[in-house]
């Protein structure tokens, strides 16, 4: 795996593409945050270069700014991180298999271990697509490529993901037709899964395999807790066309092209 350095001294000429909806005409540049440019570029998280900018380490077309929300023309401002220069990171897109206990967030004020621990330093400024909580595991994407993670994570993509479900009880069709019909939650929130079957059955528990393509928060736990049943291992094996396999826990490989461009196409097949 070829792993990117990241220089702390940068200078990063914004060159994005535009497309020209207007005939013989020139769209106009696009204007993003300061803040938001340095992310969408892959130089850092958001919320990094929020930081870099409040502490003064950032120039706007020459002009120190302080300011994260100052508008961007992409594709036409410069940006100078500290006075060095560097173009646009390389785009960088990653499969984890998240253990259990961990939690994907940048840093925990609880100080547990994060999804971050298991990355060199050179890749820590990458982000996951989407959260696992801590007490699920399997398949996460992490990406410095905020606008594809947000076409994932978008509920409009209409994304397959299966889980593999362990559940502390045996599943009766009676459970199981609930489940396929959907739950109703006080607030009115329908909750249900697109597919769902029984994998294997011991005799008081089950695995069971779902797929959802809504991307609800907690759906599973909270379908779960409708139907009386108690989650004891909730691991995310596919999204889309992308599967966990046998990448051992806690570890992470690149996300091959073919895998990039069938979930891309899937992407587009769903969102139509």
């Amino acid at each position: 795996m070829q792993r990117i350095g990241h220089p702390q001294v940068l200078l990063i000429l914004v060159n994005s593409r535009f497309q020209n909806k207007q005939k013989g005409k020139k769209a106009d540049a696009k204007r993003v945050g300061l803040g938001r440019a340095l992310s969408k570029l892959g130089y850092c998280s958001r919320t990094q270069a929020e930081k870099f900018v409040r502490e003064g380490k950032v120039r706007l077309n020459g002009s120190l700014s302080r300011n994260p929300e100052a508008p961007v023309r992409m594709g036409k401002d410069r940006i100078e991180v500290e006075g060095k220069a560097i173009r646009g990171a390389e785009k960088i897109f990653l499969v984890m298999n998240k253990p259990r206990g961990v939690v994907t967030t940048a840093a925990d004020e609880k100080g547990r271990a994060t999804v971050y621990s298991l990355l060199p330093e050179d890749l820590r400024w990458i982000a996951p697509v989407g959260r696992l909580d801590m007490a699920s595991e399997g398949l996460l994407l992490l990406t410095n490529d905020s606008e594809w993670a947000a076409k994932i994570t978008n509920p409009e993509s209409h994304l397959d993901k299966m889980y593999h479900v362990q559940i502390g009880r045996l599943a009766d069709e009676r459970m199981l037709e609930t489940l396929r019909r959907g739950l109703e939650t006080p607030r009115g929130e329908l909750l249900k899964c697109k597919e769902l079957r029984v994998l294997r059955a011991g005799e008081k528990n089950c695995w069971l395999e779902m797929v959802l393509n809504e991307g609800k928060n907690r759906q599973i736990r909270r379908m779960m807790d409708g139907v009386g049943a108690e989650v004891l291992r909730l691991v995310r094996v596919a999204i889309g066309p992308v599967e966990l396999g046998e990448l051992a826990k806690g570890a992470y490989r690149e996300l091959r092209n073919e895998e990039k461009s069938a979930l891309d196409r899937e992407m587009q097949v769903g969102s139509r």
